[in-house]
């Protein structure tokens, strides 16, 4: 299974409740914060859906 860094640059504050619970749910809760997960389709769409919030790169 491949794995991701996410990595959130931008803020959650004036955006909207799914986007902010997304985040969370990527264990996200500060600017430059960086977790890494399982390249799942699941988790693959929560970072498309807050992907104006936060960068992502592939881990070899």
């Amino acid at each position: 299974m491949a794995k991701i860094k996410v990595t959130q640059v931008k803020s959650k504050i004036r955006r909207p409740q799914n986007q902010k619970r997304t985040l969370e749910a990527l264990g996200l809760r500060k600017i430059n914060q960086v977790v890494e997960h399982d390249a799942t389709p699941a988790i693959l769409g929560m970072v498309d859906t807050v992907s104006h919030l936060v960068s992502v790169e592939e881990i070899k």
